[in-house]
């Protein structure tokens, strides 16, 4: 009990771990779920179904859990749940998922995400992913591992965003983004590939060119999407790093690529 502050206000039903650190006037609800080693810094708020593993640091002024921001809510037990190892900066908005989505909004390990980033209502979102400072998420939105959100990008509802993508600052992506790419503009479209961020996360050089011939075939030799598509699926069966193409092209939105 050492680990949490006095003006902490901890419901009961509430499930910490002992080593478990809050800050002073933080609130915890009843239906929280916090593992080992988390800390949660000072005015933060954690309600609703919230399952929160171990490790994380929270930042004084969070709010995680609240209700969806959505009419059709009407107070079902719909959770978030956030798995090991998240930074989650200052005066950031996590919501519960809705009936009518998957019934959960969920965050993945290792991620990196700045103050004033907000995730609505069933989002999934994957592992070691940077958000910076006011990216924002509508609805139903799919962020893959390693995605790279410029500050003040903004993700239209039922958007998927492919692993190892980046947005530029203020991209407002309405369509999906495909794996490696890089989206900008304020009505984002395609601007290259992530060949940094595949650098740093061990790529090769002969990896990156692949992905680039792979940017060419989407946006510049004038081939049907269909077509492009075709020819991409039959190059990820035998080159590992275009494999993630095969599962973007199968849980894609109907919204399309950035074009």
């Amino acid at each position: 009990m050492t680990l949490i502050h006095p003006t902490a206000v901890i419901d009961p039903k509430a499930e910490l771990d002992s080593s478990v650190k809050v800050g002073a006037y933080t609130v915890i609800g009843g239906n929280a779920q916090i593992g080992a080693g988390t800390e949660i810094g000072p005015h933060a708020v954690i309600e609703g179904h919230t399952v929160i593993g171990e490790n994380n640091r929270i930042f004084q002024f969070a709010s995680l859990g609240a209700q969806p921001q959505d009419k059709k809510w009407k107070g079902e037990p719909t959770r978030l749940i956030i798995g090991n190892g998240n930074t989650i900066r200052e005066f950031t908005t996590f919501n519960t998922g809705t009936v009518t989505g998957i019934g959960e909004t969920r965050v993945g390990d290792d991620n990196w995400i700045m103050a004033y980033c907000h995730l609505a209502h069933d989002c999934v979102v994957g592992s070691h992913t940077i958000f910076a400072n006011n990216a924002s998420l509508a609805g139903h939105v799919t962020i893959g591992d390693y995605v790279v959100l410029g500050g003040y990008t903004l993700v239209f509802q039922f958007c998927t965003i492919g692993n190892y993508a980046m947005t530029a600052f203020s991209a407002g992506v309405h369509k999906d983004v495909p794996p490696y790419f890089m989206a900008a503009g304020y009505r984002a479209e395609p601007a290259g590939i992530n060949s940094e961020g595949m650098r740093r996360n061990g790529f090769t050089a002969e990896q990156i060119a692949n992905v680039k011939d792979v940017y060419k075939t989407v946006y510049l030799r004038d081939l049907p999407f269909e077509e492009a598509k075709a020819d991409i699926l039959k190059r990820a069966e035998t080159l590992p790093e275009l494999a993630v193409f095969k599962e973007f092209f199968e849980h894609s939105s109907s919204r399309g690529i950035i074009r």
